[in-house]
């Protein structure tokens, strides 16, 4: 069998969520059931949750937060924050 070296080319970062008073319970919800969130944590301040998530490129997340978080009722603003990334990570297969 071939040794096969694959280069997963994802970015990560993190979002902050604002949200209505009162609402926070079912954004919550919403917000987990995203496959591109990895984790979502309720914070005390500015900011009701901080979320980890992937996606492809920049592009696909601003994409994902502007059409599926921002369309959540109560949402009322979004703080994103790419992850720094010192070179590809690689799956080794061989």
């Amino acid at each position: 069998m071939p040794h096969i070296t694959i280069t997963l080319l994802m970015i990560y970062g993190f979002v902050m969520v604002q949200c209505k008073t009162g609402l926070e319970q079912n954004a919550y919800k919403v917000l987990q059931n995203f496959g591109w969130v990895e984790e979502v944590h309720p914070l005390f301040g500015e900011f009701d949750f901080i979320m980890r998530v992937k996606a492809e490129d920049p592009n696909d997340l601003a994409k994902q937060i502007i059409e599926e978080v921002r369309s959540i009722e109560g949402i009322t603003n979004t703080k994103t924050f790419l992850e720094a990334s010192f070179g590809p990570e690689t799956m080794d297969t061989g």
